[in-house]
């Protein structure tokens, strides 16, 4: 069986590639996906849409963007796979279509209430394909992945494994805090599942079983490196007043990175193991182990 991959040279498209050696795939760059068309999906059993425009931590970016890359786009090839004789469509979007913050456990019945454009494309495109009458044996599923970590990505944990790396202590030990993660290897399980099961067509979130706060992710990422973790537990009230200062100067702790590293983001897996019976072959705090382990191996990479 054939599919068609877009934004398959990205981090997850690279390692999903890796992931389905056994089918036959074919990929497609945004620029093609731009003129899409029937003949394009010709013999694709499966489609997996990957390609988006990324969230922009640093605000850089033209809002339109991302409406015309993760609205515009899914719904042109979603259209045409509406009209093709392919069988599953699989967007990945992201549990930020659903909410930026997150003050209990996110469920795929909380009411979504994106604030950034990224999330509003993304919510967008999730309710255009939700909305379309589903012709019978065709099957969607829109995937909410959280954060995906693993070997060759060079996120806000790698960000991290360096302090820890130069020995500089994690001075915001004080806030207890919890936050799911997704490693990239859980991800194409996931999706690989979804190609092989029939489940109804729907919402689903992706998370490792566990979550884990920033210090015991501090803490794993000074165990690969063999070292003790360096925590500072320095009053919390006295760090909320420097990111306060922060946001008048330019100092590198503002408020909105301190909510982002202290922030609770706990995501649900129930209803997608419940759907495709499976467990994850890693756990959280095996996938993060891996990835530090990449980050030390690959010292040039990650410099």
């Amino acid at each position: 069986m054939s599919i068609l991959i877009t934004g398959s040279t990205g981090f997850v498209g690279q390692n999903l590639i890796k992931n389905l050696e056994k089918f036959q795939i074919k990929t497609i760059n945004r620029q093609q996906l731009m003129g899409i068309s029937i003949e394009d999906l010709a013999h694709s059993y499966f489609i997996i849409h990957l390609a988006g425009k990324a969230h922009d931590l640093k605000k850089t970016s033209n809002p339109d963007e991302y409406y015309q890359v993760n609205f515009e786009l899914t719904k042109k090839l979603y259209d045409a796979f509406l009209k093709s004789d392919a069988k599953k469509f699989i967007f990945v979007s992201s549990v930020k279509a659903a909410a930026d913050t997150v003050n209990d456990v996110l469920t795929e019945n909380s009411i979504p209430n994106p604030q950034t454009p990224y999330g509003k494309s993304k919510l967008m495109a999730e309710k255009y394909i939700e909305s379309q009458p589903l012709p019978e044996g065709k099957s969607y599923y829109i995937l909410r992945p959280c954060m995906i970590h693993g070997p060759g990505n060079k996120g806000n944990l790698n960000l991290l494994y360096k302090f820890v790396q130069k020995g500089v202590p994690y001075p915001l030990a004080a806030f207890k805090n919890k936050r799911s993660f997704l490693s990239v290897k859980n991800l194409c399980f996931v999706i690989a599942n979804l190609l092989e099961k029939d489940v109804p067509s729907g919402v689903y979130q992706v998370a490792d079983d566990e979550a884990l706060s920033t210090n015991e992710v501090v803490s794993i990422l000074a165990e690969s490196l063999s070292k003790k973790p360096k925590l500072w537990a320095i009053s919390s009230v006295l760090i909320k007043g420097i990111a306060k200062l922060g946001d008048v100067f330019k100092i590198p702790l503002n408020t909105e990175r301190l909510n982002k590293l202290t922030e609770n983001y706990v995501v649900s897996n129930q209803k997608l193991k419940k759907a495709l019976n499976i467990d994850l072959p890693l756990s959280t705090r095996t996938g993060l182990t891996i990835t530090a382990k990449s980050f030390k191996e690959s010292p040039d990479e990650h410099s």
